[in-house]
C-alpha cells in the first residue's frame, strides 16, 4: 500500500504544481501588462513561451499516466462516463493550452509595439478557461467513480 500513497502524493503534487504555475503566470503577465513597460513584458512572454509552458505542458501530460497508475493500484473500477468526462476535459485543456501558446507567440512577435486589446483579452480568456478546466479535472480526481 505504500506505493499507492506515493503515487497519490505525486499525482496530487503534480496537479497542485500545475495549478500554482498557471496562476503565477497569469498574474505575472497581467501585472507586467498593467505596468506598461514593453521590454519587461516581452521578456516575460518569451520566458513563459520558451520555458514555463513546455514544463507545465509536461506536467499536464503526466496527469493521465499517474492517475491511471493510482487507479490501477487500488483496482478501482471506473465507469465509462467518468473516463469519458476526464479524457474530454483533458483534451480540451490541451487544445486551450495550444491556442494560448499560439496567441502568446503572436504577442511576442509584435515586439515593442503595444498589443491590441483583443489579443490581450483572448490570451486572458484562454488562461481563465484553462484554469477552469484544470479545476474541473481536479474535481473529477477527487470524486469517487461509481
Amino acid at each position: 500500500m505504500e506505493h499507492y500513497q506515493l503515487v497519490k502524493i505525486a499525482h496530487s503534487a503534480i496537479a497542485g504544481l500545475l495549478l500554482l504555475g498557471l496562476l503565477a503566470h497569469f498574474f505575472m503577465i497581467f501585472k507586467a501588462k498593467r505596468g506598461g513597460d514593453a521590454a519587461v513584458l516581452q521578456r516575460k512572454i518569451k520566458r513563459t513561451r520558451m520555458i514555463s509552458l513546455p514544463v507545465l505542458g509536461l506536467l499536464a501530460l503526466t496527469l493521465p499516466f499517474s492517475g491511471y497508475w493510482m487507479v490501477d493500484k487500488t483496482a478501482l473500477p471506473l465507469s465509462q462516463m467518468w473516463l469519458l468526462a476526464s479524457s474530454g476535459l483533458f483534451a480540451l485543456m490541451v487544445i486551450l493550452g495550444l491556442l494560448l501558446s499560439g496567441r502568446l507567440r503572436v504577442w511576442q512577435a509584435l515586439g515593442e509595439t503595444p498589443a491590441p486589446t483583443g489579443l490581450v483579452r483572448l490570451c486572458l480568456v484562454y488562461a481563465v478557461l484553462i484554469l477552469v478546466v484544470l479545476v474541473a479535472i481536479m474535481g473529477l480526481m477527487g470524486a469517487k467513480p461509481v
